[in-house]
């Protein structure tokens, strides 16, 4: 099955939103960008507990692709590699705080249970 293209999601910007932020990771990449600022490879990896190497590089190439965050390479031995959000990345910073609202509400429901 393919995935659709950017075309055929623009009659249904909800489910544009979900193709581009799916995933258990995402969220947590743009946290820690919108907290921290510009971060090297490894400082945004020691940032976030539990995610693999592997799944780190894979949602940062999905997050660049899709014109959320911006690489940058330097010619460095060795390599030096920063990770920063763009004017979209960062125009979801209402979305990751409304998240965070949520989450203190919702922590806040059920210790009171």
């Amino acid at each position: 099955m393919r995935e659709k293209t950017f075309e055929e999601y623009l009659n249904c910007p909800f489910h544009l939103a979900m193709n581009t932020l799916q995933g258990k990771w995402k969220f947590a990449i743009l946290y820690v960008l919108l907290d921290k600022g510009t971060l090297r490879f490894k400082e945004l990896e020691r940032s976030i507990p539990d995610i693999s190497t592997r799944m780190l590089v894979k949602e940062l190439k999905h997050l660049e692709k899709k014109g959320i965050v911006n690489r940058k390479a330097y010619a460095t031995v060795p390599p030096k590699v920063e990770y920063s959000l763009n004017e979209v990345g960062k125009s979801l910073k209402p979305v990751i705080d409304s998240i965070s609202e949520w989450g203190k509400h919702y922590a806040k429901m059920r210790s009171e249970k």
